[in-house]
C-alpha cells in the first residue's frame, strides 16, 4: 500500500459525538493485553542491564512485545519482553516504550529512560590525627571520606592501640589512654567495596597525665513553680582534663527526680511548700565542685480552664476528590493543645497537632461514615466537636462516541484495496495518547468509548492494512465530560 501515512494525515477526521452513539456490542468479544513491571532506570558502564516485564491477555490470547527508542547497546526479544545489554559508554537514553501486543489490541508500559554513569572511581580519604595523646585524658580523630560514585564506604585499620576503640561504619578513632607510650605504624583505610585507599601510616606518643584540675559548673535554677506544673533545672558542667563527670545532690523535693549522669533536676509537685538548702554538685573523680544552695517554693495552682474547639466539617465528598477539614481551637491559658479523634474513616488522615482530618477516598471507600468526633485537650480537660458523618459519593462514569470516514485511495491517487481496520488512541493529553482500541472490521465507522471518568479526553484514528502497514495519526479531537 503506497503513501498511506501521508493519505491518512488528510482523509481521516475524528469527531466527538454526544454520548450514546452507536452501540459496539462487539468490543466485548476481546479485552487489552495486561503488561506490568518497573525497568531498572541506571547502569554503569561495563555493567550488564536486563528488564523483562511480565504480561497476560484476558482472553487468552499469545501475547508478543514491542519496543520504541531501544538503546542502541542493547537487544530485545519481542517473545519475552525482555531488554538486555551492557553499555560501552556513558549517556542518557530517554522516551524507551515496550509494550504487549495480542493481535487486536496494544498495552504499553509507561516510558522510562536509563541513565549510563561511569565506572567505579576510588573513595577519597583525608584528615591529620592528633600525634600525641595524655593518660587520662580523652583521644579522638575522625577521617573525612567520600566517593564520586555514592558507593557505600567502609573503614579499617591496622595497629590500632589497645585503649582505642575504631568504627567501622564512620573510622572514627577514639578512647582514653591508661598509660605512657608510643604506638607506631597505625593505618586507617575506606573502602568502597571494590577499591581501598589509605591515609599515611601515623604515630600516637602518649604523655604522662598532668595536674588534675576541678571540674566547673554553672546555672541559674528556677525558684518558684505552680502545683501540677513540671519543673526542669539542668546545669553546665565540664572538665578541663576531659575526665568523666558525676553529679550529686543533697536536699532533693521528694517529688523530684535527679539524674546523676546530668544533673537534671525535674518533677512536677504535687503540693505548696518551700524546699530550701538544695545543692547540686559535680566531681571527676578526684574534686568536687558546687552550685550555690537555693531554693524552690512551690506556689497553689490556679484553676485550669478547658480549650474552646470550632468548626462545621464538610459532611460529603465524591471519590476521587480531596476532603480536608480544619478545626479552629484555642486555650485561654495558654496550655499546649492536642487533638484527637473516634470512628475517623481509614482513607483519612488525622493530625494531632492541629487537627486536620484530610484524605482522598477511593472507589472501594463509597459509603457513609458516621459519628465521628474530634476533640481538643489541653492535658487535664478536653472539649470535642458536635458527631458528624462524611458521606462518600461514587463517581459517575461517561461515555463519548467517536466517528470516521474510512480512506478510499493510496496517496498516489491508486485504490485502496487491502483497508483491513483500524486503531483508536485516545488519553488525557494531547501529546499522551497512550491507551488504544482496535477495530478488526474496515466497514465500521463509529466507535462508543464506556466507562470514562469525568475530564478532558483526546482522541486520533490510523488506518491499518492486512500487510500491517499503520497510517499516521489523523487530526486530534477531544472531548470535555462532565
Amino acid at each position: 500500500m503506497t503513501g498511506l501515512h501521508a493519505f491518512f494525515r488528510r482523509a481521516l477526521v475524528v469527531a466527538v459525538l454526544a454520548a450514546g452513539g452507536v452501540s459496539a456490542a462487539w468490543a466485548a468479544n476481546t479485552q487489552r493485553p495486561v503488561i506490568s513491571g518497573t525497568p531498572p532506570t541506571s547502569v554503569k558502564v561495563g555493567q550488564s542491564y536486563a528488564f523483562t516485564p511480565t504480561a497476560s491477555d484476558p482472553d487468552g490470547n499469545t501475547v508478543t512485545f514491542g519496543i520504541r527508542n531501544q538503546p542502541s547497546w542493547a537487544s530485545f526479544n519481542r517473545k519475552t519482553g525482555r531488554l538486555s545489554g551492557t553499555p560501552n559508554r556513558t549517556g542518557t537514553f530517554a522516551n524507551i516504550n515496550i509494550y504487549a501486543w495480542d493481535g487486536k489490541y496494544g498495552t504499553d508500559l509507561p516510558r522510562f529512560t536509563i541513565t549510563v554513569t561511569a565506572a567505579n572511581r576510588s573513595p577519597t580519604l583525608s584528615g591529620t590525627p592528633p600525634t600525641t595523646a595524655t593518660v587520662g585524658t580523652n583521644y579522638s580523630f575522625r577521617p573525612t571520606a567520600s566517593d564520586p560514585d555514592g558507593d557505600a564506604l567502609g573503614f579499617s585499620i591496622s595497629n590500632k592501640p589497645a585503649w582505642a576503640s575504631f568504627s567501622a561504619s564512620n573510622g572514627a578513632l577514639t578512647g582514653r589512654p591508661t598509660a605512657a607510650g608510643k604506638h607506631s605504624n597505625i593505618v586507617i583505610r575506606v573502602s568502597d567495596g571494590k577499591v581501598t585507599t589509605s591515609l599515611p601510616a601515623f604515630a600516637i606518643t602518649v604523655n604522662a597525665a598532668a595536674v588534675n584540675r576541678a571540674p566547673t559548673i554553672s546555672g541559674t535554677p528556677t525558684t518558684s513553680v505552680n502545683v501540677g506544673s513540671a519543673y526542669s533545672f539542668r546545669p553546665t558542667a565540664a572538665d578541663a582534663d576531659g575526665d568523666a563527670l558525676g553529679f550529686s545532690i543533697s536536699n532533693k523535693p521528694a517529688w523530684a527526680s535527679f539524674s546523676t549522669s546530668t544533673g537534671a533536676l525535674t518533677g512536677t509537685p504535687t503540693a505548696a511548700a518551700t524546699h530550701s538548702d538544695i545543692v547540686i554538685r559535680v566531681s571527676d573523680g578526684k574534686v568536687t565542685t558546687s552550685l550555690p544552695a537555693f531554693a524552690i517554693t512551690v506556689n497553689a495552682a490556679a484553676v485550669n480552664r478547658a480549650p474552646t474547639i470550632s468548626g462545621t466539617p464538610t459532611t460529603s465528598v465524591n471519590v476521587g476528590s480531596a476532603y480536608s477539614f480544619r478545626p479552629t481551637a484555642a486555650d485561654a491559658d495558654g496550655d499546649t493543645l492536642t487533638f484527637s479523634i473516634s470512628n475517623k474513616p481509614a482513607w483519612a488522615a488525622f493530625s494531632t497537632s492541629n487537627g486536620q482530618l484530610s484524605g482522598t477516598p477511593s472507589a472501594s471507600d463509597a459509603g457513609s461514615y458516621a459519628n465521628i468526633v474530634i476533640s481538643v485537650g489541653d492535658g487535664k480537660a478536653s472539649t470535642a466537636l458536635p458527631a458528624f458523618s462524611i458521606a462518600v459519593n461514587q463517581a459517575a462514569t461517561k461515555s463519548a462516541t467517536l466517528s470516521w470516514a474510512a480512506p478510499t485511495q493510496n496517496t498516489d491517487g491508486t485504490t485502496l484495496t487491502n483497508l483491513a481496520g483500524f486503531r483508536i488512541y485516545y488519553g488525557t493529553s494531547a501529546s499522551a495518547l497512550n491507551q488504544t482500541i482496535q477495530v478488526a472490521n474496515p466497514s465500521v465507522s463509529t466507535y462508543v468509548l464506556d466507562g470514562l471518568t469525568p475530564t478532558t479526553y483526546y482522541f486520533a484514528v490510523r488506518a491499518y492494512t492486512s500487510a500491517g502497514t499503520e497510517s499516521a495519526n489523523s487530526n486530534v479531537a477531544s472531548k470535555t465530560l462532565q
